[in-house]
């Protein structure tokens, strides 16, 4: 292994958040009944005619903007020929020697060290139908096909062959999936296929300019998949060359359950597709203009966002990355922090408490959140005046979580408030140095622990409404001196 070098690129197709398909009417809506989104045109019918939809083609541009490609002035489509079931017209209109996007860039961070990626194109494409096995695909008796996904809009973007190994793969995958969820043209839902990854890979000795045979993987919905299936072809590749055997070019599916790839077909050669014009539709041309002002309405980009949050916000690397994983967790936790202008200690919530409920990547149930950034402010500023304390704010926000209350409401119902009279207070403290003489004994002798066991049997009198910082310095002056 150590004469060999591993070389990757990523195919990756997100399908795009357009209302309507790439060439058709049809809804784009997920979950329908199967085949119950379809039309002439998405089916292929003879004398059916497609029309460019303009919102797909300004999201290709925003996401082309977004990774540095260069727009491309002209642009046209292809059919791209092969059959396969769940392709109603045995070709798909798609883009080849004239992509709308060329020559972009994509920074990644894999074990504290940066790698930058290079993209090679970024082009528009319909996706296809979608095959249900009745079972695993090598043995199942029968298939089924719904075609409320062809047609679809895809946008396909084709790194270079510049990754040198499985969790440069994965990272890179991360990375472009925060981009176009930020951007808000994809979803990047894997589960549920509309962020799909194909995986390129061969190995050469290393430092030849010359790139090894290579070998396709398909059917990885995840960033482990990606990661597990490369990780599992690499090593199959070294054992294969190391016996002798010939490396053929060829495409093979991830297998999660047996955790291994199994070939599938031979790999197609771009020639094999026979492209040529799609004769239905004109070439475009997109005017300078138009992609300046794309590039005006473009967000605040992941990384960018991430330096800000750890220099404005004094937060940790670590932490501005967890926040920024998502556009809405990051857009929650600065609204918050107008709030409540204390972003170290909101920082703390959101990750521990809020991502405790739901992940930091999934926008749409972060926009649900039953908590909005106004009553987590609330609760905090609960704490700040004493009312309750850190450990009853956190039973505070379980219940908020579960109810959409605000914190002032539970409370004052629940009657929580935090027990913070001096007066009050000593009295519990007499009562518990007097049931607990040996541990004062201990606390004299040195064992500090014993102080903690005190606190902890005030609060337990106080059913945990006692004001900690006012029990330990009450206990500090109750306690007799070592």
């Amino acid at each position: 292994m150590n004469d060999l070098e591993t070389v990757i690129g990523l195919e990756v197709h997100a399908q795009l958040l357009t209302r309507s398909k790439m060439f058709c009417g049809c809804s784009t809506a997920f979950g329908a009944a199967p085949n119950s989104q379809t039309c002439p045109v998405c089916q292929g019918m003879p004398g059916a005619l497609p029309v460019i939809n303009r919102s797909a083609v300004e999201f290709g541009i925003r996401t082309a903007l977004a990774v540095g490609c260069r727009v491309n002035e002209h642009h046209r489509f292809a059919r791209k020929h092969y059959y396969y079931p769940d392709m109603p017209k045995n070709f798909q209109i798609s883009q080849y020697e004239e992509p709308l996007a060329e020559h972009g860039v994509l920074d990644i961070e894999v074990g504290g060290s940066s790698r930058t990626i290079g993209i090679q194109r970024l082009h528009l494409e319909e996706d296809v139908g979608k095959l249900i096995h009745e079972g695993p695909l090598e043995t199942a008796q029968s298939s089924t096909v719904d075609f409320n996904r062809a047609g679809v809009p895809l946008m396909e973007i084709v790194s270079r062959p510049d990754m040198r190994s499985p969790a440069e793969a994965a990272a890179y995958l991360r990375t472009l999936r925060t981009i176009v969820v930020y951007l808000g043209v994809c979803d990047g839902n894997m589960e549920e296929g509309s962020l799909r990854c194909d995986a390129n890979v061969s190995l050469r000795p290393a430092g030849s300019p010359e790139l090894g045979v290579k070998v396709e993987i398909k059917n990885m919905n995840s960033f482990r998949n990606v990661q597990h299936a490369l990780e599992y072809e690499v090593k199959r590749q070294v054992r294969a060359l190391a016996e002798g055997e010939k490396i053929v070019q060829e495409t093979r599916l991830w297998d999660p359950e047996r955790v291994r790839t199994v070939s599938m077909r031979s790999k197609e050669y771009a020639h094999d597709y026979r492209y040529f014009p799609e004769p239905d539709l004109p070439p475009l041309q997109v005017e300078a203009r138009w992609v300046e002002a794309i590039r005006a309405t473009l967000p605040e980009l992941p990384a960018a966002r991430r330096r800000r949050f750890a220099g404005g916000y004094g937060l940790s690397a670590y932490d501005a990355d967890r926040l920024t994983q998502g556009r809405a967790l990051a857009d929650y936790f600065e609204t918050t922090v107008r709030e409540y202008d204390k972003p170290k200690i909101v920082a703390n919530w959101v990750l521990n408490e809020l991502l405790r409920e739901m992940p930091a990547d999934d926008d749409r149930a972060v926009a649900a959140c039953p908590i909005p950034p106004r009553n987590l402010a609330g609760l905090l500023r609960l704490i700040d005046d004493g009312t309750i304390s850190g450990k009853m704010a956190k039973d505070v926000f379980e219940t908020m979580y579960r109810t959409g209350q605000d914190a002032p409401s539970i409370v004052a119902r629940e009657g929580l408030t935090q027990v913070a009279d001096a007066g009050e207070l000593r009295r519990v403290v007499d009562q518990v140095l007097a049931a607990h003489p040996k541990v004062v004994e201990d606390w004299r002798g040195g064992k500090k622990a014993a102080l903690g066991f005190l606190v902890g049997q005030v609060m337990k009198a106080t059913l945990g409404r006692a004001n900690p910082a006012l029990v330990n310095q009450l206990l500090g002056e109750k306690l007799p001196k070592g």
